[in-house]
């Protein structure tokens, strides 16, 4: 792959819980996120772009607007906060196979959702950060292995 990249920042606010934490976390609560999505392609366009960034808006940040930005992300095992939220009117809820950790969300965004919304562009995502909050962090990079596969418990 080329070695030049691009990234696009994008915030969206969204609820969640992680489930069996041992602190504070283990309730519903939100987060002011803020992610960064770093794509790459073999060789620039002819403008000298790896991709016009509000391509990376639409593309990417409209697949967070459609279904996580004022929502909650909830994984699919968390039966408690799928029937806790799923009783509220109107209520956007996103089911995750895996607990919505930072990292998770994070992987989750590098190769699940990132493959989708840019097939077709010859670009690709090398590298998500996510911000759940000023101080934490996590980042998932393609060419690194996934660090966990399994749906939580």
């Amino acid at each position: 792959m080329g070695a030049t990249t691009c990234t696009r920042r994008i915030q969206f606010c969204a609820g969640h819980r992680v489930q069996g934490h041992e602190n504070k976390c283990r309730n519903l609560h939100g987060h002011n996120y803020v992610v960064f999505f770093e794509a790459r392609a073999q060789q620039l366009d002819s403008l000298g772009r790896v991709i016009d960034f509000s391509v990376l808006k639409m593309k990417l940040g409209g697949w967070i607007d459609e279904n996580w930005d004022h929502g909650f992300v909830l994984g699919e095992s968390d039966h408690q906060a799928h029937t806790a939220i799923g009783g509220l009117a109107a209520q956007k809820i996103y089911i995750m196979p895996t607990n919505p950790t930072a990292e998770n969300m994070a992987e989750y965004l590098l190769r699940k959702v990132g493959p989708r919304q840019l097939a077709g562009t010859g670009v690709e995502l090398c590298r998500v950060t996510l911000w759940e909050t000023e101080n934490c962090y996590a980042t998932a990079d393609l060419d690194l292995p996934m660090t966990r596969i399994t749906p939580s418990k």
